[in-house]
């Protein structure tokens, strides 16, 4: 389970990481068509056409980049994040989080593959664990950067002492994109692949065996519990 869980959400984090998705707005602009002149007749008053095309543009920010796109059509720009919004210290804060949540994960992962050592019968669970708690961190600092950066999705950037309404520029309605919701789910199964690894700390038991008084005096094989079952293969296990 961490082993699957923990490259999961690596992948997961980093797709969010790198798309610029985190945050999507969009304001609708009335743009008058060209105006066709309807003429009927050699001198008739020709009257406007009032056909209006209303578009919406659509306004997407990530930790790095930004985009502007015209819906329904294929003009679209991004440019990386600059101006207040760069500035921001809690943009700044989420990119620090998100990229040493990368970084541990990834070692933690490395970690955890050394330590269960698929090649070998027995494995390394010290190393195995501490993966599993480097893969568990990654993920306690994806989620606070995905806290922090929800908490003020809508104030990021704006400088609240400077409320200028112009009509140019249309107020856009921010919310959440897909990137958070992909961020959130490779947090999580960051924190439950890291989970599963850190029960390797704990040695397992063997219910099946003697104690190590009763070793001396039998061997291991006579337990009933084996006797029993013909085919089955016995390992020596530090219980």
């Amino acid at each position: 389970m961490g082993i699957v869980f923990a490259p999961l959400g690596l992948v997961l984090v980093f797709t969010a990481a790198i798309t610029p998705q985190w945050r999507e707005g969009q304001a609708h602009l009335g743009m008058a068509g060209p105006g066709s002149l309807l003429r009927s007749g050699t001198k008739s008053h020709g009257t406007r056409s009032s056909s209006v095309e209303a578009l919406i543009l659509l306004r997407s920010d990530g930790l790095w980049e930004s985009c502007l796109q015209v819906e329904r059509s294929d003009l679209r720009q991004c440019w990386p994040v600059a101006g207040p919004y760069q500035r921001d210290p809690r943009v700044r804060l989420a990119q620090g989080l998100v990229l040493t949540s990368l970084f541990l994960c990834g070692t933690g992962i490395l970690l955890a593959c050394i330590g269960v050592r698929c090649w070998a019968d027995l494995p390394l669970r010290g190393v195995a664990a501490s993966g599993g708690l480097l893969v568990v961190t990654a993920g306690l600092l994806s989620l606070t950067a995905l806290g922090v950066y929800t908490h003020n999705l809508k104030r990021l950037g704006m400088d609240p002492s400077q409320r200028i309404h112009n009509p140019r520029y249309p107020h856009l309605n921010l919310h959440p994109a897909g990137s958070l919701y992909f961020g959130w789910l490779g947090s999580c199964l960051q924190v439950l692949g890291g989970a599963a690894l850190l029960f390797s700390f704990k040695r397992p038991r063997c219910p099946t065996c003697p104690s190590r008084h009763e070793l001396s005096v039998s061997p291991c094989h006579s337990c009933p519990e084996m006797t029993n079952k013909p085919d089955m293969d016995v390992y020596e296990v530090s219980c």
